[in-house]
């Protein structure tokens, strides 16, 4: 039974501040043309705010190394490094490191699963992931994941979990202990040298390798420029985000066949056109339609969701968005990570620029699925001065924390941090990426990526996408305040 706008504004006006989640709730947001462009400069805190008061572990000390700032107390060790360290088949680890989840291993190793976000021909790259007999998909395509397996004496080793995919970004891990890998390209067969089509999630194992063999795409999730995935464990609904534009891009909901058990390989069972894909439609308090998420302009912004189905999800000869017209669906730009917790999905939106109804640098939202609403979390006013260090920008990757909050990765201009955020949306640095590819003239820092904690939550694994290195973070985390 679908939540209608006349439910939500109904249910609204009796709670008074409607359905949000932790921390204070602002003004809710109106509908299209209703809102002043201006609250977005307001509805952050300033810098000085957001780093101190008791929340964080203080200022982010420069790396002698030049590769990672930490604040002290913490320490960082390289995992792998592309076109240094090496595959179990004595091949160099490929490049371009993007979303990563771990996994509790055999006999206390902790295995790691490290997407690879290569484009196009294997010609463009000087390391792609490998060509590992039975584990590949289309032979012309560059991208991939990589298995990581880290033992408790601290050797490494790596393998090929699967190969001949394109642009392999966030993904997402599954409960029962395995990776939904995502396609952000949506090639044809045809297009760029491609012998199959793209834009599709598989599935990776990382304890059967067995398992991985003959990849096999999960057509029913939609051929598009996904982005992440996360599984609602209860209700075993998919959510999956779009990273596009030209219109904007759309998050979505596929729900499984009635009766399907989910669980490892299960996926492979089902039809192309198993369960049923749909896409957002939200609605404010007052049940105005709300076109585009970057409406919201304070914290504690709370929309209502209703879904819509997908007419062809295959995209046979129209893209997945572009079949919804004005009025139908819910967009934003450049939605990116996801991670599962608290009962629902965080979702990243990294950026809103003249493509949007209203510009910012970052917005994190929380999909509660038992009440159908999606709440602003975390609020990033536009950065003046993207190559100064202090304000953060472009939230890419995110994971939640142990600790308390959330744990992001920033993929935006000039200076590129990890940070994270408390349940009230406060955020604090917890690390700098000091590696400039640039020189010294115009430096250039690459983005974080793949954030996420080990098993037992003492350490914070992220990778630095260019030129493609794994870093293990440890020290003296805390719980932090809200």
């Amino acid at each position: 039974m679908s939540l209608t706008r006349r439910d939500f504004a109904a249910r609204s006006a009796i709670t008074g501040a409607g359905v949000a989640l932790a921390g204070s709730v602002g003004s809710l947001a109106s509908a299209p043309n209703a809102l002043a462009s201006t609250d977005t400069e307001s509805a952050g805190e300033s810098t000085a705010d957001q780093h101190g008061g008791g929340v964080g572990y203080g200022p982010l000390i420069a790396d002698p190394k030049g590769i990672l700032a930490l604040p002290a107390g913490f320490t960082y060790k390289i995992i792998t490094y592309s076109g240094k360290t090496k595959l179990e088949s004595g091949e160099f680890t490929p490049s371009n490191h993007d979303g990563t989840a771990t996994f509790p291993g055999p006999r206390g190793t902790t295995l790691l699963v490290n997407n690879h976000e290569l484009k196009g021909p294997r010609s463009k790259w000087t390391y792609p992931v490998p060509l590992t007999e039975g584990l590949v998909y289309d032979p012309a395509a560059s991208g991939g994941c990589t298995v990581v397996e880290v033992r408790p004496d601290g050797r490494v080793a790596e393998w090929v979990g699967i190969a001949g995919t394109s642009t392999n970004c966030a993904g997402g891990s599954t409960p029962w202990g395995t990776w939904l890998t995502c396609e952000e390209n949506s090639d044809k067969a045809g297009v760029n040298g491609m012998t199959k089509d793209h834009g599709y999630v598989f599935e990776v194992d990382p304890g059967d390798r067995r398992a991985n063999r003959d990849p096999k795409p999960l057509k029913f999730f939609g051929r598009y420029d996904h982005e992440a995935v996360v599984i609602d464990p209860r209700r075993g609904h998919a959510y999956l985000t779009e990273d596009a534009s030209g219109p904007n891009g759309l998050f979505y909901r596929w729900t499984p066949p009635k009766g399907f058990d989910h669980g490892p390989g299960r996926f492979r069972t089902l039809a192309d056109d198993a369960g049923v894909l749909q896409a957002p439609t939200c609605y404010d308090s007052g049940g105005r339609y709300v076109d585009d998420l970057s409406r919201a302009t304070r914290i504690g912004t709370v929309y209502g969701v209703d879904w819509v189905d997908v007419p062809d999800r295959d995209a046979k000869t129209v893209d997945v968005r572009k079949q919804f017209g004005d009025g139908e669906v819910t967009r934003a730009r450049k939605l990116e990570g996801m991670w599962w917790g608290d009962g629902g999905a965080y979702i990243v939106s990294s950026y809103a620029r003249e493509e949007s109804p209203v510009q910012h640098d970052g917005q994190v939202w929380f999909y509660d699925p038992k009440r159908r609403t999606l709440t602003l979390k975390v609020l990033l006013g536009v950065n003046p001065d993207p190559a100064k260090d202090g304000a953060f920008d472009g939230p890419d990757n995110i994971t939640v924390s142990p600790y308390g909050g959330l744990v992001i990765a920033e993929d935006g201009e000039g200076v590129q941090h990890l940070f994270g955020a408390t349940d009230s949306g406060r955020t604090y640095p917890i690390a700098r990426n000091d590696l400039n590819i640039g020189t010294e003239e115009e430096p250039e820092y690459s983005e974080f990526t793949g954030v996420t904690f080990s098993p037992d939550g003492k350490t914070l694994y992220a990778n630095i996408q260019t030129p493609g290195i794994m870093l293990a973070i440890t020290g003296p985390w805390k719980r932090q305040r809200r």
